[in-house]
């Protein structure tokens, strides 16, 4: 039997199976079972003859595997053709939608994170918001599959939302227009202190090749790095071998994650290979609770192995792994099979990661009242007798025509082949990226001056 990983809508983790003929029974001649394939077929066909209007039968069966498997847990479902088709299209990182990753949570639709810069980021739909309405319906009765169809659509057209948010007494309605989503999961660009920032929105087929590259890219820009801040804040996840190559970047040995099924035997355990792309930088990892799935593999093997210093909030808890198993050409099912642990043995189903250290999402702000004095504003306080040299120094740099001159002298000069940010107009006003970037400032120092 063929193994390949897939991804499909719902913050999930997924392996896909290639069809291999129908599975012998395990419970043949049970009369249980026979008994309630049974009553299946009675109201099946009493249905059929006495419904108040006609039904299709390929419909019926449709909706009652749909059913029977969104009954089981969150992230079991059924997909028709041409959801199948649209998740096979959703892996190579391009549909047409809103871009969101979504989950049914009480007969609604939850919001794992919208995906960065797309029109569900940009209109600020938040992870934890749950869709109560697509135009004006209630989605109350529709399934995941038929929520995330109505939500998708011609590029260009519009559609409204409503939100159920925590915190907020009445109803958020919001006009979005429908795009097609073409999801770079990697982006990065130097910080303060020639320390790399890396972004990781989801975990597409080229993951680990894009982290890789815009790796090398800052560090040729750099010429020395110091220290590294992988971002998985709101990663809703994706494909399982690119959780274990990603983390495989930053390991050089030891197990990464282990997947654990109904039998003792469906054990599977992925290690590391010796070297590691950042040789040994100081490394802090950003989590939130849009953290999800393979963003949650990459966190917990990187904070078990000491690897990494997990900054931010708790994760959201996806520990478990989904099997896709096409279905006689006419779709495919999406069905829980394994959970997944960390190197330590950890699940963290329903639990997440908890952050080594916890940073809340805050704002910066000076406090108000007038500024203390200091030895230098006292009327006849001595001299620095460095103050000679730095006044000259000074007034070089005044004269100085360079441009960069002018601005931050702590602040990197742009460099050709920038890699560009588009969230760094935003950055003054992140204040868990501002922790990580001190502790990593903070590292730094500490193991020059040991080396000293």
């Amino acid at each position: 039997m063929m193994r390949r990983l897939s991804l499909a809508a719902g913050a999930a983790l997924f392996v896909l199976l290639e069809p291999a003929g129908a599975a012998p029974p395990t419970q043949a001649g049970n009369a249980d079972t026979f008994k309630a394939l049974n009553l299946f077929a009675e109201v099946f066909d009493r249905v059929r003859s006495d419904y108040v209007e006609p039904v299709k039968d390929d419909e019926l069966v449709e909706n009652a595997i749909s059913g029977m498997l969104t009954s089981l847990d969150p992230h079991s479902s059924y997909m028709n053709a041409k959801a199948y088709k649209d998740m096979q299209v959703d892996t190579h990182g391009e549909f047409g939608g809103l871009g969101l990753e979504v989950v049914q949570d009480q007969g609604l639709v939850k919001v794992i994170s919208p995906i960065d810069d797309t029109p569900s980021a940009k209109a600020g739909i938040k992870a934890g918001d749950y869709i109560v309405a697509l135009d004006g319906d209630p989605i109350v009765n529709l399934s995941l599959n038929e929520a995330v169809e109505k939500m998708r659509g011609a590029p260009g057209t519009t559609i409204k939302i409503t939100l159920r948010r925590e915190g907020e007494p009445k109803p958020i309605d919001l006009t979005l227009t429908r795009a097609i989503i073409k999801v770079a999961s990697v982006r990065g660009h130097l910080e303060r202190e020639n320390i790399a920032y890396l972004r990781i929105s989801s975990f597409k087929e080229q993951t680990s090749t894009e982290l890789e590259d815009t790796f090398k890219k800052l560090k040729t820009q750099a010429g020395k790095l110091t220290g590294v801040v992988l971002d998985l804040r709101n990663d809703p996840g994706g494909l399982l071998d690119q959780a274990i190559a990603v983390s495989d970047d930053f390991l050089d040995r030891g197990e990464i994650v282990s997947t654990r099924g109904r039998r003792p035997e469906d054990v599977q355990r992925y290690n590391a290979h010796p070297g590691e792309m950042t040789n040994g930088l100081p490394v802090v990892i950003l989590i939130n609770g849009g953290t999800a799935s393979a963003s949650e593999i990459v966190a917990g093997a990187l904070q078990d192995h000491h690897r990494a210093v997990v900054l931010g909030t708790k994760s959201f808890g996806k520990g478990s792994v989904q099997t896709i198993i096409p279905v006689l050409g006419q779709g495919a099912m999406r069905l829980t099979t394994a959970r997944y642990f960390t190197p330590s043995g950890r699940s963290i189903q329903a639990k997440g990661i908890e952050p080594d250290i916890l940073v809340e999402p805050a704002k910066i702000e000076k406090i108000g009242g007038a500024e203390r004095l200091h030895e230098a504003d006292l009327k006849g306080a001595l001299k620095n007798p460095d103050d000679a040299s730095k006044a000259a120094a000074t007034k070089i740099s005044a004269t100085s025509k360079d441009p960069a001159a002018a601005k931050d002298p702590d602040a990197a000069p742009p460099m050709p082949g920038d890699v560009v940010d588009p969230t760094a107009s935003a950055k003054a006003d992140d204040y868990q990226l501002s922790r990580a970037l001190d502790l990593l400032k903070g590292v730094s120092l500490f193991n020059t001056r040991a080396v000293d």
